[in-house]
């Protein structure tokens, strides 16, 4: 088939290689324009030119000039993969068998663009992904393709990302795709009564507050791992937390010390109480950067006794 792409990051890298690698033509490749802040080179770029592609970086999308390069390219389907740049439905529509894209949860659910940050953060135990038609709503248009993944208990953002919901969406858009041109799929409607958007999981939603249950700290933990980060301030110092164990306590008269307190420092980590039990830090980061809880410790002479900030 003939594949148009537009994407960005790893992602998109990895769904352009795919096509390439079976075998299908890709004709047209949209990424964004570069980032002059950035010193990363941009992976779908990269990617195109390695494989004697011209990537076509537009400023916007909603132009006469993407919408004529998506003409000249006489696509089948273009495919959306990791897409930071609004694509307008005149644009979406040009291909002969149209446009379908990849979201990162079993939509019409965490619709937004942090879908897998807050799922694992409001504590669901399963998640996935879904190929859709592109509308110029948010993850509003018709499900093609859904692919469902479980959230273990002591999954991060990283695992169920980079080891279900990334290698999975890439094989679900090359099926999806194949459903399209062989006209065997169906379009199926949102249910808006199911459905809730989750704005940018950014630093602000990233900070934890001791006060609260452990496993609401535990799940905002594990959402924000690797990126943001959960955070939080001991002093002036700001201290963001990775890996760790959560450790309910059997009662709650039995919990020790006080929410946000150092309760004890090991060899490897140290325990921080919240309502409901500790949280065993085992990978922090500091001015250092990313240590062992117990480097941490020793790097900002952390002290039993001393509280972060509720």
């Amino acid at each position: 088939m003939r594949v148009a792409l537009i994407g960005s990051a790893d992602f998109g890298r990895a769904a352009l290689e795919a096509f390439l690698d079976r075998g299908d033509e890709v004709v047209a490749v949209f990424c964004p324009p570069d980032n002059p802040k950035s010193t990363k080179p941009e992976a779908l770029k990269e990617a195109a030119i390695a494989r004697g592609l011209t990537p076509l970086q537009f400023s916007s999308l909603k132009g006469p000039e993407a919408a004529q390069a998506m003409i000249d390219s006489r696509a089948d389907i273009c495919v959306m993969a990791y897409v930071l740049q609004f694509v307008p439905q005149e644009l979406a529509k040009l291909p002969l068998h149209g446009t379908i894209q990849y979201h990162p949860s079993l939509l019409p659910k965490y619709r937004g663009p942090s879908a897998i940050n807050w799922a694992i953060a409001l504590g669901e135990e399963k998640t996935g992904l879904t190929i859709f038609r592109p509308s110029d709503g948010l993850d509003e248009g018709e499900i093609i393709l859904q692919k469902e993944v479980v959230i273990a208990p002591d999954d991060t953002l990283g695992t169920v990302y980079f080891d279900r919901l990334f290698p999975l969406g890439v094989q679900a858009l090359l099926e999806a795709a194949d459903l399209v041109l062989a006209n065997q799929y169906q379009e199926v409607t949102q249910d808006e009564s199911q459905a809730n958007y989750e704005g940018w999981f950014g630093v602000d939603a990233a900070q934890i507050h001791w006060a609260t249950h452990i496993t609401q700290i535990y799940n905002l933990i594990r959402a924000s791992n690797p990126a943001p980060g959960a955070w939080t301030r001991l002093g002036e110092q700001k201290v963001q937390i990775y890996d760790c164990h959560k450790h309910v306590a059997a009662t709650f008269g039995s919990v020790k010390g006080k929410p946000g307190e150092i309760t004890q420092i090991t060899l490897n980590s140290f325990f921080i109480t919240c309502h409901g039990g500790q949280i065993e830090v085992l990978k922090a980061k500091g001015a250092g950067g990313k240590v062992t809880g117990a480097e941490l410790a020793k790097e900002l002479n952390l002290e039993v006794g001393q509280i972060f900030a509720l």
